[in-house]
């Protein structure tokens, strides 16, 4: 295996292409990397020049006096892939390969120099990031290995003072973008430890550098940039490890619209992959989408202070010195799922102490400016803390008045330090630096947007709830073991098609409870079957939409009204497509009522096979309330899925209805998911609509199902 550990940790480095005039990239990376405290060597490769703002230069890397651990390829593209030989053959572990022109570009000429970039690394096992790429910095090593401006100049530490933990990392294959979120959060206080930029990932992908830093442990929340995902396969194992690690992943990923995903195979010949995919990915591992840079940023700030100290619940109280600043944080705060509950009655009376008549101890609570002054921001919040009725608290204040902070800064710090609750603070002005650096100080993420604030408590009350739902032990589901047998038989006898009573035969193989069917070949058939209210639905693998044929009827009562519904159904299903091959009718009851839901497996092109659930029957087309899961999908997981339902309601009742039955539904969407599991290399797609949940203890009913086979291409 490539060692990641020589890329981001190296004892020495050689600039391959390293130049005296700082106006060139070539001559910018020498000079950030010596603007900092790097105490690995540094050997700039030259084969014009001796010495190199004042350090000596190489002609080759085979002349360096020591070892390289990473070499920095800095060279034209078309002398990347010798110098890349060089490096491997001197016992150079890793490269980071910063030159364009290559798979980003038109034609065939740099898709094949990164063909044979590819090559190389792998005859010599090298740990080689890039081609394309910005570089990247390990600021606990003040190791800057990049041209980015970012980190070319100032007086400002690389990571902020006081901050020994809640590390941030960055991976992203946008350079630009990469320096750009430790450029927004450096103010903010938060302790970037690498900021990683891949370019067009020939070697290394980002999963590969994610893996690896997940095992180093030195990190405890991501921020991803992602143009496309080189190895999807390996994106649910690892977004797993992360989740159980309870190390967010907050990623952005582009190529939602056509736009987007023209940017994408432009910028580093990535294909962006399935939309509905990768979010699907997102949702059933808890990556948490990011939005912009900004809102990315300060969600990271949040959970670097509060990884350990995640919200309970989201109930959040709000206190202010401005009545009308946390009215307009209530709406937003309730506009992101929080919850803003009027405070208990001991916490009110204890809090009108401290305020003026014209004050409130509602929740929000407005405290005035003349409380704020008088009794303080941390012995506030300290009260708003205390109540039984709030999980996490948001400051929203003026942070212009830096002695305000100042004077109460060894207060705010102990309460920062004592409580369980996460505490916020919401300026609504401009931050005066040097408050920003009294709140931050003292251990609390400062914002300036509202929303993003709101956004950063809900989805760290979220990501809470989701990790401790997922993590449980699974709940055990009393059905029959699935044949698998019998319904890889079913399925290799069918045709591409299966009609709807040979889907039947191999769902209930695996324990799904299917209706009682016979299939009718003659009029005379149907009747002998009929018993009580039934429905005849038309059987052709011609005819997956029987009721657009009109080749359904329901409630049919009695053998003669049977006879009739057989005849007018096959007449109509050959009148509709005449050369379809109609093998019978479909007899079966007639379903008791309840919520109809659509389950499904299908096929995604960059994932594979996922399990699909949502509202069903003409809702399904009509309001696409569906969503997916990859597989396998257990019982907590299904729970999930069944949540992220927008009509997730229904099955619990409304307007005095009776709760359905969800766990028998959950245990056909357990059964489904193993059937695809087992058989996925067969299946293209399964379709049960409606599935007919019934009220609580009812069980389900899939009244329609369809199968069809996977095609080898």
């Amino acid at each position: 295996m490539p060692d990641i550990h020589a890329l981001l940790w190296p004892r020495a480095v050689a600039i391959v292409g390293a130049s005296s005039d700082q106006t060139s990239l070539r001559g910018r990376i020498v000079r950030v990397m010596r603007r900092h405290a790097y105490a690995g060597a540094i050997y700039p490769i030259s084969r014009g020049e001796s010495e190199i703002q004042g350090l000596p230069a190489h002609g080759s890397i085979g002349a360096v006096p020591g070892p390289v651990d990473l070499a920095l390829l800095i060279v034209p593209a078309r002398y990347v892939p010798d110098a890349l030989a060089e490096c491997g053959a001197a016992g150079v572990k890793a490269a980071h390969i910063i030159a364009s022109g290559f798979a980003e570009e038109a034609g065939e000429d740099g898709a094949a120099l990164q063909a044979e970039v590819r090559a190389i690394a792998a005859r010599y096992d090298m740990a080689v990031c890039g081609p394309n790429s910005v570089g990247f910095a390990n600021f606990e090593t003040e190791l800057c290995a990049t041209f980015s401006p970012v980190v070319d100049g100032g007086d400002a530490p690389l990571m902020p003072p006081g901050r020994g933990d809640g590390h941030v990392a960055v991976i992203a294959q946008s350079g630009g973008l990469g320096f750009s979120f430790y450029d927004r959060g450096r103010p903010k206080a938060i302790p970037f430890n690498v900021v990683m930029t891949t370019g067009n990932e020939a070697c290394l992908n980002t999963l590969d550098l994610l893996d690896h830093m997940l095992d180093e442990d030195r990190a405890e929340v991501f921020i991803l940039f992602l143009e496309d995902i080189k190895t999807p396969e390996r994106l649910g194992g690892i977004a797993e490890k992360a989740l159980r690690a309870g190390k967010p992943l907050i990623a952005a990923k582009i190529g939602r619209s056509d736009a987007g995903r023209r940017a994408a195979l432009s910028h580093t010949a990535a294909l962006a992959g399935s939309v509905a995919g990768y979010r699907a990915m997102a949702e059933h591992y808890g990556i948490i989408e990011g939005g912009d840079i900004e809102r990315m940023v300060d969600l990271a700030q949040g959970f670097s202070r509060y990884r350990n100290r995640l919200p309970q619940g989201n109930r959040v109280g709000i206190f202010t010195p401005s009545g009308g600043a946390g009215g307009w944080m209530a709406d937003v705060c309730a506009e992101t799922g929080l919850e803003v509950p009027q405070l208990d009655p001991a916490t009110r009376a204890t809090i009108a102490e401290h305020l003026p008549s014209y004050g409130s101890t509602g929740n929000p609570v407005d405290v005035t400016a003349q409380a704020i002054w008088r009794v303080g921001h941390a012995r506030l919040a300290e009260m708003v803390a205390r109540s039984d009725t709030v999980d996490s608290v948001i400051v929203v204040t003026s942070a212009v008045n830096a002695g305000l902070f100042q004077s109460d800064g060894e207060r705010l710090k102990t309460l920062a330090e004592a409580t369980d609750k996460p505490i916020l603070f919401c300026s609504y002005t401009t931050p005066n630096p040097a408050t920003a650096a009294a709140i931050t100080g003292a251990g609390y993420p400062l914002y300036t947007s509202m929303p993003n604030c709101a956004a950063t408590m809900a989805e760290m009350a979220r990501y809470r709830a989701f990790r401790e739902r997922i993590l449980k032990p699974e709940a055990v589901i009393d059905r029959p073991v699935p044949d698998r047998a019998v319904a890889a038989r079913r399925l290799e006898d069918a045709g591409l098609v299966l009609c709807e009573y040979e889907a039947l035969a191999v769902l209930g193989a695996y324990g799904i409870a299917v209706p009682r069917s016979q299939l009718a070949r003659s009029a005379d058939e149907a009747a002998a079957l009929a018993d009580g209210a039934m429905a005849l639905k038309v059987q052709s693998p011609d005819l997956p939409h029987k009721s657009d044929a009109g080749a359904v009827a329901l409630g049919i009562d009695g053998a003669a009204a049977a006879r009739d519904a057989y005849e007018n159904i096959i007449a109509n299903a050959r009148a509709h497509a005449p050369e379809a091959d109609i093998r019978g009718v479909l007899v079966q009851p007639m379903a008791k009522p309840g919520v109809e839901m659509i389950l499904g497996i299908v096929r995604d092109q960059t994932y594979g096979p996922m399990v699909m659930a949502g509202l069903g029957g003409v809702l399904a087309e009509l309001i696409g309330d569906v969503v997916f899961a990859p597989l396998p999908l257990g019982p907590n997981a299904a729970h999930a899925m069944l949540d992220r339902v927008k009509g997730r309601a229904l099955l619990d009742g409304v307007r005095g209805a009776p709760p359905n039955d969800i766990a028998a539904l959950v245990a056909v969407m357990v059964a489904l998911s193993d059937l695809a599991t087992d058989l996925g290399d067969a299946i293209e797609e399964i379709d049960l609509n409606p599935v007919i949940v019934h009220s609580q203890g009812a069980g389900v009913t899939v009244v329609d199902a369809l199968i069809v086979k996977r095609v080898e291409v």
